[in-house]
């Protein structure tokens, strides 16, 4: 078997989970791991090549970004359009179906595949939704995170000045609505206000409710726990009150970076361009023999 060979770009908290992904994933090798500094390397880095820039590993097949969600689409613009297939976990909702369209044009320009906003939420959970109002064409889904940390809201606050530290969880209101609490570490100098403002002006934080304090210690109150809980009431045909809940509770990193393997997987396997994880065939995202598949999931 002819594996697939990916490089994991970015090495933070999804990053090494990505890499525990791909070491039990039978079809998979690891090219190496991208980095800003390749220097002082944890040891589980010893046995790959690690370098900080993507093109000292060779001819790769997939990159899988685990970057901060705003750095995605310039390293995929320039890995699609030299023929490199590229997935990520953009979280951003509001901002997909543009950045699908954007990286479309490379992709098919380029005979390169995408597939974005592969984490869970979006990603696995768009699937559930999608089913959810497929079997209930009519109604209203409810998604409820957490309570948990938030990956994306967490790396949006550590990126704002003054900020040493940082943790966004994220509480459930119900029917949708959240709270966000950011815990801060501040480096000397800085007020508390001055970073509380620029994080809720924020886009990430911008419709929640948010509330920013002030701590000695972030890893004190650091949990990587997460899950959701969605429901759906609607319409199935004619029928009213009809009623699915679907729930979860999970590794938040650990997750995202096993659908992120998955739709690297995915990539080998549709037609040059990009794709948010609701258009992929869902047997697209699994190793083995397709007719074995069909035979022991349906």
């Amino acid at each position: 078997m002819n594996k697939i060979k990916a490089a994991i770009v970015g090495y933070g908290n999804i990053g090494r989970f990505v890499l525990e992904s791909l070491q039990e994933a039978p079809d998979f090798e690891i090219a190496g791991v991208v980095r800003r500094n390749a220097d002082n390397n944890p040891a589980e880095l010893n046995s790959y090549k690690v370098v900080t820039d993507i093109h000292e590993l060779g001819k790769i097949d997939v990159a899988i970004l685990c970057t901060p969600t705003r750095e995605v689409e310039k390293h995929a613009e320039v890995l699609l359009s030299e023929g490199v297939n590229t997935v990520d976990s953009f979280d951003i909702h509001s901002g997909i179906a543009d950045l699908r369209n954007r990286l479309n044009a490379i992709a098919q320009k380029n005979n390169s595949v995408a597939i974005i906003s592969a984490g869970w939420d979006p990603g696995s959970d768009s699937v559930v939704r999608a089913l959810l109002q497929a079997a209930a064409p009519k109604g209203l889904t409810y998604t409820n995170f957490g309570p948990g940390m938030s990956m994306g809201h967490t790396v949006c606050v550590k990126s704002k000045e003054g900020v040493k530290n940082a943790l966004s969880m994220t509480i459930p209101l119900g029917t949708g609505i959240h709270r966000r609490m950011v815990y801060v570490e501040l480096e000397d100098g800085y007020k508390l206000e001055d970073v509380a403002h620029a994080v809720k002006e924020d886009p990430y934080f911008a419709n929640d409710e948010t509330h920013v304090m002030q701590v000695a210690s972030v890893d004190e109150v650091k949990d990587m726990g997460h899950g959701v809980n969605m429901v759906r009431k609607g319409v199935s045909g004619k029928t009213q009150n009809q009623r699915f809940e679907f729930n979860m509770s999970i590794n938040n990193p650990a997750l995202t970076a096993q659908i992120l393997v998955s739709a690297a997987r995915a990539t080998m396997r549709q037609r040059p361009g990009a794709y948010t994880l609701i258009e992929i065939p869902v047997i697209d995202l699994l190793a083995g023999d397709k007719e074995e598949l069909i035979r022991h999931l349906v």
